[in-house]
This record gives C-alpha cells, sequence and structure tokens, in this order.
C-alpha cells in the first residue's frame, strides 16, 4: 500500500465472509494487512464455531487476531443477523474478554436489514462492563439521517455506511 500524506485511516477485513478461516490463517491476514498499511482490522467472527457454542474456538480466534494486532484496534464484526439473542450477548462478551476493541453489527454480507437500534443497544449493555474500552459499530442498511441518530442513541460510537452523503444532507436538514 502506498504511503500517502492522507489523514484517512485504513481498515482491512480478515475472515471474509464468514469467519470460517483457522485463528492462524486470520493472524496472518491481519499481521499482512498491518504491514501493507491498515492501521485498523475487522475481522469476521468464527460464526460456525459460535452457533455450535464452541466458545473457546471463539475466544481464541479473537484473542489471536488482536495479538497479532496489536497496538492496532480489532473490530468484531458479530453478523447479527444469523444470531438469536444469547448468541449475540455471548459473541459480544467473548469479543471485550479477548481484547477487542469494537463489536460490530454486520459486514452487509448477508442481505439482511442490517443494524437495528434493539442490536446495537444489546451490544452496548454487553459490553458496558468494560468501562468504554470496548465500542459499538453499527454497520449495514444505514441509509437515513433518522436512522443514524437512532443508533447513536442506541450505543453506537460508529457508523458503516455507504449513505455517506445523505446522511451529511439530513445532517445540514436538521440543523445540526
Amino acid at each position: 500500500m502506498a504511503q500517502t500524506n492522507s489523514n484517512t485511516l485504513v481498515c482491512c477485513v480478515v475472515g471474509f465472509p464468514l469467519g470460517a478461516g483457522s485463528p492462524k490463517a486470520k493472524s496472518y491476514e491481519a499481521t499482512q494487512a498491518i504491514a501493507d498499511g491498515a492501521r485498523e482490522i475487522d475481522m469476521v467472527i468464527n460464526l460456525g464455531a459460535l452457533k455450535s457454542s464452541n466458545f473457546a474456538v471463539v475466544y481464541t480466534d479473537i484473542h489471536s487476531t488482536v495479538q497479532a494486532c496489536h497496538p492496532y484496534p480489532v473490530k468484531v464484526i458479530i453478523e447479527t443477523s444469523f444470531l438469536t439473542t444469547e448468541e449475540k450477548i455471548a459473541a459480544c462478551y467473548i469479543a471485550a474478554e479477548a481484547g477487542a476493541a469494537w463489536v460490530k453489527t454486520c459486514t452487509g454480507f448477508s442481505g439482511s436489514g442490517g443494524a437495528t437500534k434493539e442490536d446495537v443497544d444489546l451490544m452496548w449493555r454487553t459490553v458496558r462492563y468494560m468501562g468504554g474500552r470496548v465500542k459499538v459499530k453499527a454497520s449495514g442498511g444505514i441509509r437515513s439521517f433518522e436512522k443514524a441518530k437512532e443508533l447513536f442513541k442506541a450505543g453506537a460510537e460508529r457508523l458503516g455506511t455507504s449513505s455517506g452523503p445523505q446522511l451529511m444532507h439530513g445532517l445540514a436538514t436538521h440543523g445540526y
């Protein structure tokens, strides 16, 4: 990745789309991405292990990627549309314990409705015991200022959207 004078923070996703790669493969992907200039890593949680309640594998997967990325932050994408409430809680708790800096609603790959205020609130309530060391990123389906505002109120500290211009127009329209 070419070095530039940009203030843009480069982020790379590892384990896309379903997080099924081995912890060693994800760690390697993350290490290479950082060597190439990434300064944040988004990793897809191992959905198969999570759905099978194999929480030790989920923890090892996240922790090994976090260790490989240090000191750069890791966002764990939990793909909320595929999970039960209990699985969402488990995913957020394991990510926090494994050292993730963020929990994120989805990749946008699943084609579902994306982030919901209910999921963001649940995720925020699950990780708040970390005293702000783990944050929530809402991603997927955020196409209006109203939706963005709703997600921030629910606990998101960042949004992932392809509708930035529309959100900024809404911001201006609402007098912010």
